[in-house]
């Protein structure tokens, strides 16, 4: 198990409860200066980049010697290694909960964090290879993302769900312009902006719901996160179109529900983004609004406090972080 590591803050609010003795906080404090180290999440973080180079392994050798493996021979391995995966992956689960539901082992997380990946690898090659769906890869995202969805509900495997949305938000941008997702092309497409609005509000909505119903709610995090970036980069592109002023009450109502959902949470990194796509739209819709007056003499006046009020953006960033932290640590009371 990973070394738990107590703030002061965090005994003192203990010990006025009276959770803790006088003896308990001298024993956490000796054994905190130990300086115990553990190697658990080193390990895990090196296992999840170990499964990451095997599988882009397993592809540069096919790419490198495809003529001589044959087609068949690599979907068949790669179908087989998949099956192996799952195979333990289910012998090991305790089965499907609405609650959080851990392996014995965390081992078995990256494997069917292997399964997973060599499943989306399997589904891509054969539609590469066979041309089941054309030239468009539209239906293999999709269902990727249908597979690691039940995959991701059923081991309750963060990392997968994270793939799901992934390749769910690829669908849709590949389906309807091809180029976009792999040019980058959103901040130049309104259809696929308006199309990363909607993404974004349906998992803002299924967190929502699931958090009410307690269907995996300790999902909420990765559902939140990828909300909130998604949300926050197509706010932007659309401030920057020519129908910018659809998007104000948009960017409002994007600031005040995960100022309202940081807090709710207490979760400093969706605050922290929140302000800073706050922060980006603000000043890209100051800067629309500013296009229409005709400022003169006071155009250099602009320029010269121009430093002074980015320095004051990030003395208040930094404050307003701060304080939420501070909030955020007194919540244990």
């Amino acid at each position: 198990m990973e070394r738990p590591h107590f703030s002061e803050l965090q005994l003192q609010k203990l010990y006025q409860k009276e959770f803790l003795k006088d003896k308990d906080l001298e024993e956490i404090a000796n054994y905190q200066k130990k300086g115990i180290f553990s190697l658990r999440s080193e390990l895990l973080l090196m296992i999840y980049f170990s499964i990451i180079i095997f599988t882009s392994g397993i592809g540069v050798i096919i790419y490198n010697n495809i003529d001589s493996i044959g087609h068949l021979a690599i979907l068949s391995a790669n179908f087989i290694l998949m099956l192996v995966c799952f195979h333990f992956s289910f012998k090991k689960a305790k089965g499907y909960s609405n609650h959080e539901v851990l392996f014995e082992n965390p081992l078995h997380d990256y494997l069917v964090l292997t399964g997973s990946l060599l499943a989306c690898v399997f589904l891509g090659y054969i539609n590469f290879q066979y041309q089941i769906f054309d030239d468009s890869y539209a239906y293999v995202s999709l269902i990727s993302a249908i597979l690691c969805f039940a995959v991701a509900y059923y081991f309750d495997n963060r990392i997968v769900l994270s793939m799901a949305i992934t390749s769910l938000a690829t669908f849709i941008g590949i389906s309807i312009t091809p180029k976009s997702v792999f040019q980058n092309e959103v901040y130049s497409n309104l259809e696929l902006t308006y199309s990363g609005l909607i993404l974004g509000m349906l998992l803002l909505v299924w967190m929502e719901y699931s958090l009410k119903h307690k269907i995996k709610a300790h999902f909420h995090f990765v559902f939140a996160t990828f909300a909130l970036h998604l949300l926050g980069v197509c706010i932007i592109a659309g401030l920057l179109s020519e129908h910018w002023f659809v998007f104000i009450p948009i960017l409002l109502g994007f600031i005040y529900y995960f100022y309202r959902f940081s807090y709710r949470v207490f979760a400093t990194s969706l605050f922290a983004f929140m302000l800073l796509y706050g922060y980006f739209g603000v000043n890209v819709l100051g800067g629309k609004i500013l296009s229409f007056i005709d400022f003169g003499a006071f155009f250099e006046f602009l320029i010269m406090v121009s430093p002074f009020y980015v320095i004051a953006s990030i003395y208040m960033f930094i404050r307003l972080v701060k304080q939420f932290n501070t909030e955020k640590n007194a919540s244990v009371q």
